[in-house]
């Protein structure tokens, strides 16, 4: 399992408003290319986005769970990545001084991703969402 912790300056409820548009999401997350559509109700548990992973012309159409949505708190996600699997992503947010701390833990669940060898698959993730991370503060930051 792979957990990035970061501290942003930004305040949660920042952080969650960028959570909460699924229209963003392929500016904070990386590998993700773009949103196709939301599901109504979006981002309550149960609700869906649709977006695609890779680079044109090797674009796959994918969609991603939200499991808990917990604001200012808390979001978790089951996010599938065709061809790899399927990931649980766990957001959880708390305040720090004027600013907050982010942590986010990522872990295949289910197909070929599993079978990576967990250091080399923590390691992968935790560059990659440390990146994602750094984004989701520049999106937070940015509608202040």
């Amino acid at each position: 399992m792979s957990v990035t912790v970061r501290r942003l300056n930004c305040t949660p409820e920042q952080v969650f408003a960028v959570l909460a548009d699924p229209w963003v999401y392929p500016s904070w997350v990386v590998g993700a290319s773009r949103m196709r559509a939301a599901d109504d109700g979006y981002p309550a548990a149960g609700s869906r986005l649709h977006h695609s992973i890779g680079v044109w012309p090797f674009v796959l159409n994918d969609e991603t769970r939200v499991d808990e949505w917990d604001p200012p708190r808390r979001m978790v996600l089951q996010a599938k990545t065709r061809p790899f699997g399927e990931e649980r992503v766990v957001i959880d947010v708390r305040p720090r001084g004027a600013g907050c701390v982010v942590r986010m833990e990522e872990h295949p669940v289910a197909g070929p991703a599993r079978l990576i060898p967990r250091p080399i698959a923590d390691l992968v993730l935790h560059v990659r969402n440390a990146e994602s991370l750094r984004r989701l503060e520049w999106a937070a930051r940015g509608r202040a």
